[in-house]
């Protein structure tokens, strides 16, 4: 029996019927055949075919030197992280940030204290991070403890941001039940009107954290499934390295 686009099949058996979705056209696309990896692979194979692309030391220098590659081929947002979390019930939790710094130190975003994430990251400073550079068929992974950011790079950072965004910040309760999108929009209004002819201050609330890795992983996309990955791991005051089966 099909029913509002299921498929109902009856046991008699079995009290309960088991339903199943009826699939009436393709949503995940297959697998490439040889031929389609042979015309994907033409264009990345520039990008991802040099084997001393690996030769480095360190992990923050190669990834410096990834992020610039993807700033000339992501069509947005080539800063752009999975943020992943754990929060105080040990549930984890996963979100879209942008990159803001990134140095020696770690990986720096900024954000809302109390907002979910800064509520996770509080009972528990530790997160991971996954970069995904699309058109150039790479990942970064990376795992570490977090820390905040000083008042004076949080004060630097929200100070080099749009007029209109550190409004914003004032006027969000991020991640709080909203009843409309009109509400938000009369809280950007009275924020808007009260520091009209005025700087807008940080909030006491808005600021950043910078994790600091333990753990980064390099992924690249290589024909019928044989990518190639490299593993830094922290050790002292350096790092290990560890080629990894795809």
């Amino acid at each position: 029996m099909v029913k509002a686009g299921l498929t109902v099949t009856l046991s008699p058996a079995a009290p309960q019927p088991s339903i199943t979705p009826a699939m009436t056209a393709p949503v995940i696309p297959p697998s490439p055949s040889r031929e389609e990896y042979a015309e994907q692979y033409a264009a990345a194979l520039a990008a991802n075919g040099d084997e001393t692309i690996f030769d480095r030391a360190e992990p923050v220098g190669l990834f410096i030197e990834w992020l610039a590659d993807a700033r000339t081929t992501e069509p947005n947002d080539p800063n752009a992280m999975a943020l992943s979390t754990v929060d105080a019930n040990g549930g984890p939790d996963s979100r879209m940030v942008l990159l803001k710094d990134v140095d020696a130190r770690g990986f720096t975003f900024y954000s809302n204290r109390e907002s979910a994430k800064g509520d996770a990251l509080a009972a528990h400073p530790a997160a991971a991070l996954l970069f995904h550079w699309k058109s150039l068929r790479r990942q970064v992974r990376v795992r570490g403890r977090v820390e905040p950011v000083t008042s004076a790079e949080a004060d630097a950072y929200f100070a080099s941001r749009a007029r209109e965004s550190r409004i914003g910040a004032w006027a969000s309760d991020q991640s709080r039940p909203l009843a409309s999108r009109s509400t938000l929009e009369q809280a950007v209004e009275r924020e808007t009107r009260r520091f009209e002819g005025h700087e807008v201050p940080r909030p006491d609330h808005w600021t950043g954290w910078r994790v600091v890795p333990t753990q980064v992983e390099f992924w690249r996309d290589r024909p019928f499934r044989l990518h190639d990955r490299l593993r830094f791991d922290r050790a002292g005051g350096g790092w290990t390295k560890t080629r990894l089966w795809p």
